[in-house]
C-alpha cells in the first residue's frame, strides 16, 4: 500500500508537492500530539499553509487543489492540522477574493506563511448554518458597525487572532436582512468566548461566542455588504473540499495501520491479513478512500474554476462521499486490530468520534442529500 496516492490528473508540481508534504507529515507524526505548533510553523515557514493565496500577499499562488493535498497528505501521516480548513482555506479565500487592497495587504501574508490564525464563525444555536435564520446583526453607525448576536462551535478560537463573523444587515431599500461578513479582533470590547465541554477531545477547542454590542471599524466588512451571500459561498465551498480532505487523511491513516497490523499479527500459523475477513473489508475501505479522492479532486478543481453549480455539487458531494468512507475505514481498521484498536499505542481509539466529525460539520450528511435531490436531481422540497 503506497504512503502517497496520487493520480495521472495531477501535474509534476502537484504530485511533488504530495510527495514532500507527506515526507514532512511522517518526520512529524511521532511529536505531533505533544507539540502540533511546531509542525503549523513548519508548514507555513515552507509554504504549505498559504499554497493556495496570491503570491504577491505571501502565497503559492496556488488554489484549493494544491491546499487540500497538503491537508489529506497530513492526515495521511497521522498529523492532521484541522485550522486549514477555516484559516487559510475559507477566510483566506474570502478576503483573496473579496477584499479590500489594504485587507489583503493586513491579514493575507500572515494566514499564509501561519503566523497569523483566523477563525470562522457561522453556526448559531438555533439556527445551525442556515443563513437565512441567523440573528446575529450589524447595524450601521456613523463611524463603523455594531455587532449582536451568538454563535457556537467555533474552532481554535483561543488560538486566532481575529475571527471571521457572519452577520446580518439590514437592506435600507427593502428592510430585508442579507448575510454579510464581519472580521473581529480577539480583543474586540464586548467579544466574549468560553469553552464548549466536547466528549471529543482534540486539540481544537470548540467555543461558543456572545458578541455584545461590538463595536467595530468600517473596513471589518468584508467584501460588498450587497453581495454578502456570494462571498460566503465562495468560502464555504472550499471548506466542504478541505472536509472531504481531512476525513481522506484521516482514512488513509487507519487504513495503513490496519494493514501493517494484519500482515504481522499471526494467529494459529499465518496472519490475519490472508483470512478474507480481514482482508476483503480492508481492501474495500482503500477502494471506497481512493474513489472519494477522485471526487475530492474534482471538486477541488472546480472551485478553483469558479463558483458555479457544478462547484458547490461536487464540493458537497465530495464531502459526503469522503465523509462516509472515512467512518467505514475507522471502523473496519479498530475491528481488524480488536482490543489493541483502542489502545493509545495504535492511536485509532480517539479516531472513532473524530471520523464522525465529517459526517456532522460543516454540514450535516442529511443537508447535502437534500441539496443533491433538490438541486441536482430537481425533487420537490419536503420543507
Amino acid at each position: 500500500m503506497t504512503t502517497v496516492t496520487g493520480t495521472p490528473f495531477e501535474t509534476d508540481e502537484q504530485r511533488a508537492l504530495r510527495t514532500a508534504v507527506a515526507a514532512l507529515g511522517r518526520r512529524h507524526a511521532d511529536s505531533h500530539e505533544d507539540d502540533p505548533d511546531v509542525l503549523w510553523r513548519e508548514a507555513g515557514k515552507l509554504g504549505y499553509l498559504g499554497v493556495s493565496l496570491p503570491e504577491e500577499y505571501g502565497g503559492g499562488g496556488g488554489g484549493i487543489v494544491e491546499l487540500a493535498t497538503v491537508l489529506e497528505e497530513l492526515g495521511a501521516a497521522g498529523c492532521p492540522l484541522l485550522l486549514m480548513i477555516v484559516s487559510p482555506a475559507i477566510c483566506g479565500t474570502v478576503i483573496a477574493r473579496f477584499g479590500t487592497e489594504e485587507q489583503r495587504r493586513r491579514w493575507l501574508p500572515g494566514l499564509a506563511d501561519g503566523s497569523r490564525v483566523m477563525a470562522f464563525g457561522i453556526t448559531e444555536p438555533d439556527a445551525g448554518s442556515n443563513t437565512h435564520r441567523i440573528t446575529t446583526t450589524a447595524r450601521r453607525t456613523p463611524d463603523g458597525w455594531v455587532l449582536s448576536g451568538r454563535k457556537v462551535f467555533v474552532s481554535g478560537v483561543d488560538t486566532a487572532g481575529d475571527t471571521m463573523i457572519v452577520g446580518r444587515t439590514e437592506d435600507a431599500r427593502t428592510g430585508a436582512l442579507k448575510p454579510c461578513l464581519f472580521v473581529v479582533p480577539r480583543d474586540a470590547p464586548g467579544f466574549h468566548r468560553t469553552a464548549i465541554d466536547m466528549e471529543l477531545r482534540a486539540r481544537e477547542k470548540q467555543f461558543e461566542l456572545v458578541l455584545d454590542e461590538v463595536r467595530l471599524p468600517a473596513d471589518a466588512l468584508v467584501g460588498d455588504e450587497d453581495a454578502g451571500l456570494l462571498q460566503l459561498f465562495a468560502g464555504l465551498n472550499p471548506e466542504r473540499v478541505m472536509t472531504a480532505a481531512f476525513a481522506l487523511g484521516m482514512g488513509r491513516y487507519a487504513v495503513a495501520k490496519a494493514v501493517a497490523y494484519a500482515k504481522e499479527r499471526q494467529v494459529w500459523k499465518a496472519p490475519i491479513g490472508a483470512h478474507q475477513a480481514i482482508a476483503h473489508p480492508l481492501a474495500q475501505a482503500h477502494i471506497e478512500l481512493e474513489l472519494a479522492g477522485l471526487m475530492t479532486r474534482k471538486a477541488a478543481f472546480l472551485c478553483d474554476a469558479g463558483d458555479g453549480p457544478e462547484a458547490g455539487e461536487a464540493a458537497n458531494m465530495a464531502k459526503y462521499a469522503a465523509a462516509e468512507a472515512c467512518v467505514r475505514a475507522v471502523d473496519q481498521a479498530v475491528h481488524t486490530l480488536g482490543g489493541n484498536g483502542l489502545t493509545r499505542e495504535y492511536g485509532l481509539g480517539r479516531l472513532i468520534a473524530a471520523s464522525r466529525v465529517a459526517r456532522i460539520a460543516p454540514v450535516s450528511r442529511e443537508m447535502i442529500l437534500n441539496y443533491v435531490s433538490h438541486q441536482s436531481l430537481g425533487l420537490p422540497k419536503s420543507y
